[in-house]
């Protein structure tokens, strides 16, 4: 008797019945998150006047990145312990909290201290989201999923800051943030019912000892990468700051890695390195690249930022076709490194009055391309490397790292670009040189990538 083989079943999207609820959601939370970090660069010079804060100018921004790196190493162990939805509760709230506290803040001191606790906010979120993926969706989705999430900060990237200039100059500043706390909570109530029926809700691990110790690391490990963004921002003057924030941050920052990390151990350890360097290259680099085109090549602010908007797109559009399963785990861990390098490459040729400025463009795209490869396919592998109740953990790694790195990164750009008499080229040479580092260590992360690789975490 002949029988007729069964198809095999059509692939579960992430929009569908299953999943809907949950993946609005999270979209939701990841896009409102991505928003304010955007839109607050547009808002904050009219804060500071109308505040009378310039010179806490900065501490706006670092103190948000030292509340993330404490938030990340707490949200990660808490959702390994208690399952996601309590760290990401407890996010929303703060987030919201700050969010309400910045909006409302009659000084630029209560300003900063709302900042500080959107960035609570805002690191419990983002570990917990993962954590919420490992658990609920299967393997074959992830890659799904975290496309959607850097489709997710595309958007924001886009029309976050023209938003928010909108706002500023129509309405007042401060709807900026009290407008996204409206919308945060409908939001978090969408994810939660999407979560319904499923384990997400409980522990998988036993409490571990010496966290309370990880957190004393992560507050000297934040204090250090603000040292060093502040310290760089004042030139010689700030030489001290700097100096003290390197030596604090390598005592405290092989704490909050795995072990192995910063020797790039074969496997998970590789992870925050291989991150940090890539997007770290990519952010610092951009950080010159709108101040070369408008002092270099006379273009306008809207032009420079069209510029970093092709970028945005080439970050949606390889996070698309990764997520679509079209090109292996090395070709995006390797591949996009060198993509981002090479685009680092292409837009220090606009430095020169005949190359034409469709160069700048090009070279945005491709960089796009490049980490919307890779940085989605690290999170996926980390989340299959990682042993169940592991998760949260590693993947606060994970978010230490690249949030550390890109900070150095950034303050070693700026540094050199002053130390040089604004010389641009220095800087871009410095970035390439942090891509083609990642594009080394690459197969390191990539060729190990099966569960328990992990050689162990730092006590």
């Amino acid at each position: 008797m002949t029988t007729v083989a069964e198809a095999p079943p059509a692939p579960v999207s992430v929009i569908s019945r299953k999943y809907r609820s949950l993946s609005f959601g999270l979209v939701a939370l990841v896009t409102l998150v991505a928003f304010e970090a955007m839109a607050v660069a547009t808002a904050m010079p009219v804060v500071a006047r109308d505040l009378g804060g310039m010179d806490l100018y900065n501490l706006a921004f670092s103190a948000t990145l030292a509340a993330s790196v404490i938030a990340t190493v707490l949200g990660g162990r808490w959702s390994d312990v208690r399952g996601p939805l309590q760290p990401m509760g407890t996010g929303v709230v703060t987030f919201v909290a700050g969010l309400l506290l910045a909006g409302f803040a009659p000084t630029m001191e209560v300003f900063i201290a709302g900042r500080f606790v959107q960035g609570l906010g805002a690191g419990l979120i983002q570990v917990s989201l993962y954590v919420v993926v490992a658990r609920v969706y299967p393997g074959s989705m992830h890659p799904k999923v975290f496309a959607l999430f850097s489709a997710a900060w595309v958007v924001p990237s886009m029309v976050g800051p023209a938003i928010a200039g909108l706002v500023v100059e129509q309405v007042d500043w401060r709807w900026v943030f009290l407008g996204v706390a409206v919308i945060v909570v409908p939001a978090a109530l969408l994810l939660w019912r999407g979560t319904a029926g499923s384990d997400v809700r409980s522990g998988a691990a036993e409490p571990a000892p010496g966290l309370g110790r990880k957190l004393v690391w992560a507050a000297l490990t934040a204090v250090a990468a603000a040292l060093i963004q502040y310290g760089s921002a004042l030139g010689l003057a700030g030489l001290p700051l700097l100096l003290a924030g390197v030596v604090v941050l390598a005592v405290a920052l092989p704490r909050l890695l795995l072990k192995g990390s910063l020797r790039a151990a074969p496997g998970l350890p590789t992870a925050p390195v291989l991150r940090g360097l890539a997007f770290g290259s990519l952010t610092a680099s951009q950080v010159l690249i709108p101040l070369m085109l408008m002092n270099e090549r006379g273009l306008s602010p809207i032009g420079a930022g069209i510029v970093l908007t092709v970028g945005a797109l080439g970050w949606s559009t390889g996070s698309w076709f990764k997520g679509r399963g079209t090109i292996s785990n090395m070709l995006a861990l390797r591949g996009g490194a060198l993509m981002i390098a090479l685009g680092i490459a292409l837009i220090s040729l606009v430095l020169v009055d005949a190359v034409p400025l469709a160069v700048a463009y090009v070279a945005m795209a491709i960089s796009g391309l490049g980490i919307g490869a890779l940085h989605p396919t690290v999170s996926v592998l980390v989340l299959e490397m990682s042993k169940q109740g592991e998760e949260g953990h590693n993947s606060a790694a994970v978010g230490v790292g690249e949030s550390v790195f890109t900070v150095v990164a950034v303050a070693v750009t700026g540094a050199l670009f002053t130390a040089t008499h604004e010389t641009y080229i220095a800087g871009f040479a410095f970035t390439f040189g942090l891509a083609i580092l990642g594009a080394i260590l690459a197969p390191r992360f990539a060729q190990s990538a099966k569960t328990g690789t992990l050689e162990g975490t730092a006590s």
